[in-house]
């Protein structure tokens, strides 16, 4: 399953909370996460805004609970998915529905959290400089509890720096000893008196591998695959815009209105909305609120969903009356989309592994109003046991994939996968686009995308797909309103084939790679 996609689940009070447009921090979605979506809704506050003068947000606990402040319940979701794996987003949604802070707290917790996971190595680079005994032989919750304060003194520049120190101390005093709460203290206030020094521009190691892994707070081998993919420029981009927030998107539904009308109904509603430049079907929201708490959400008009992911189905092309599978389709953003495109007319198979998953894709579809799509759970590697051969028009292998497109979206991804994860995921997608090649009818068309930036799970997957399948070909028929952005921002050139590599600095959006193939008459 790959990413950009978002679920119709129920808000989670500052998850929802996002940051005004311009801001260093991020968007939050209260909807929930599915395929690497969008932590979505937007929302203003105070007390966490980065150095570029964006504001963060703060709050109060229901009533009848103890209170928890919201640096507390960081430190505890850190520890967790520090030491469990646990998904930060998950970890963290569960926390703020638990604690039911306000608005503005559960922001700030939300920026601590992700902000901390997204800068633990710089962070680390510098702490270590002022830890006498290094970090290493600190307690987790101790050293999770300096990163978190570090990251406000360093990178939040509205919180001041006596608040994050002394709740940082209190905290100490609270869950250590005396001993503790002196060198946190001691360390915090050091970092405090050379913030001006402690820049990433002051980050000059001759070795470009680990400069912008220090820089950006990325590990060194993955810095050293994109270098080696994509050249030193732009694996540096690639790093600073994965550290960028995600802006929240959204698809509109044809079916029931135009693009048009639902953006003068979001403006009028406090959204900073415009349309998507890369999808046609977009819109892009940059600050306002929680998009899936709204009246054209409920009523269909729309669906929470990545700019770079909405481009699946447009390249996909289904016509009304065809027949159409999707292999891995939970949360359904994909399905509901395909089966958009055709009208209601046809067929979508919406398929996932996960039985559980499918009252989210029927949940959608029935919001949608499309009556086209029908969900069947099993293993995508199997659907040829379940259908006829050649028997669909459109086959969408949206694959499971390593995810480091939506890295912006789940920072924890870079520091939990390995190497040896991209070449096991590949080796499952090489088994997954086997079956769904056998489903394509002669002149047909088989569509493969992932939310990562890999060549071994994109263009080095595809061409090995090629040149054991030479019934397929790549198809550079896309249609024109996908491949003009394309070509504007340098994601595709004259040599166009088939296939694109979306890279998250192009559009501001989750990385993606789409290749569309046509199985010959």
């Amino acid at each position: 399953m790959s990413g950009g996609e978002q679920r119709n689940g129920k808000p989670s009070g500052g998850a929802n909370a996002a940051r005004p447009a311009g801001s260093k921090g991020r968007s939050h979605a209260g909807a929930g996460q599915g395929k690497g979506g969008q932590r979505g809704g937007q929302s203003q506050g105070n007390g966490n805004a980065r150095r570029d003068g964006a504001r963060g947000p703060g709050q109060s606990p229901r009533t009848g609970r103890a209170p928890r402040t919201p640096r507390e319940l960081a430190l505890d979701t850190l520890v967790k998915v520090a030491e469990t794996g646990a998904y930060s987003n998950l970890q963290l949604n569960r926390a703020l529905q638990d604690a039911q802070l306000q608005r503005a707290d559960a922001a700030l917790a939300t920026e601590l959290v992700y902000g901390t996971i997204q800068r633990q190595l710089t962070l680390d680079h510098w702490l270590s400089k002022f830890a006498a005994k290094g970090l290493h032989k600190l307690e987790p919750w101790v050293h999770q509890l300096l990163r978190m304060s570090a990251y406000q003194l360093l990178y939040l520049d509205r919180i001041p720096a006596h608040a994050a120190v002394n709740e940082a101390v209190t905290i100490a005093k609270r869950r250590g000893h005396q001993g503790i709460s002196g060198m946190v203290n001691g360390i915090l206030r050091s970092i405090d008196r050379n913030r001006a020094e402690l820049t990433a521009s002051a980050i000059n190691d001759k070795d470009p591998v680990a400069r912008i892994a220090l820089r950006h707070s990325y590990p060194e081998w993955l810095v050293q695959r994109w270098i080696t993919a994509y050249g030193e420029e732009a694996a540096e981009a690639i790093c600073a815009a994965g550290n960028e927030p995600p802006h929240a998107s959204l698809r509109i539904n044809p079916l029931r209105g135009a693009r048009e009308e639902a953006l003068r109904q979001l403006t009028e509603q406090g959204f900073d909305a415009s349309a998507s430049v890369i999808a046609p079907a977009g819109i892009a929201v940059r600050r306002g609120g929680n998009l899936a708490d709204t009246e054209g959400f409920r009523e269909g008009k729309w669906t929470v969903q990545d700019e770079s992911s909405m481009l699946v189905a447009e390249v996909a092309a289904p016509q009304a009356g065809m027949q159409v599978l999707d292999c891995c389709a939970a949360p359904g953003g994909k399905s509901t989309h395909l089966a958009e495109l055709m009208e209601g007319k046809g067929k979508v198979w919406a398929n996932d592994l996960h039985p559980h998953k499918r009252p989210l894709i029927e949940a959608q579809a029935e919001r949608l109003g499309l009556d086209n799509i029908e969900v069947i759970t099993g293993d995508a590697g199997a659907l040829d046991e379940r259908f006829p051969e050649s028997s669909m028009d459109v086959v969408l292998l949206d694959a499971p994939c390593s995810g480091f497109g939506v890295i912006r979206r789940k920072p924890e991804i870079k520091w939990t996968k390995t190497a040896g994860d991209v070449a096991e995921i590949a080796a499952i997608q090489r088994r997954l686009l086997r079956t769904a090649a056998g489903l394509v009818k002669p002149g047909g068309t088989l569509v493969y995308s992932t939310c990562t930036i890999e060549k071994a799970e994109n263009e080095q997957q595809v061409a090995a797909f090629l040149s054991e399948h030479s019934e397929f070909e790549l198809d550079a028929g896309w249609p024109e309103a996908v491949l003009l952005p394309l070509r504007q921002a340098g994601a595709i050139d004259d040599s166009f084939a088939g296939q694109a590599q979306l890279l998250p600095q192009h559009f501001d959006s989750d990385g993606f790679y789409i290749a569309r193939m046509r199985k010959r008459a």
